[in-house]
């Protein structure tokens, strides 16, 4: 994989998928560091996400979502 950064729509669209995992964690009553115990991560990994300043991987995301009550499609939906 190249060591350029990603394009800005992918910057974009991590930004939206950390909107939507802070916005469903809010509305969950949940806390970064709750949700992080929840799902197995560090609490800085959620906030890294929810400020798009990482890359989750795929099973990070799924975990999230089921952390949350959401199926992965409803939290990377464009």
């Amino acid at each position: 994989m190249s060591k350029d950064p990603p394009p800005a729509w992918v910057l974009a669209r991590r930004l939206v998928i950390g909107d939507r995992v802070r916005d469903a964690r809010a509305a969950a009553g949940l806390t970064q560091e709750e949700l992080a115990k929840r799902v197995g991560i560090d609490y800085k990994t959620v906030h890294r996400i929810e400020y798009a300043t990482s890359d989750p991987s795929l099973t990070v995301l799924l975990l999230i979502a089921a952390a949350l009550g959401l199926s992965l499609a409803e939290l990377v939906r464009e």
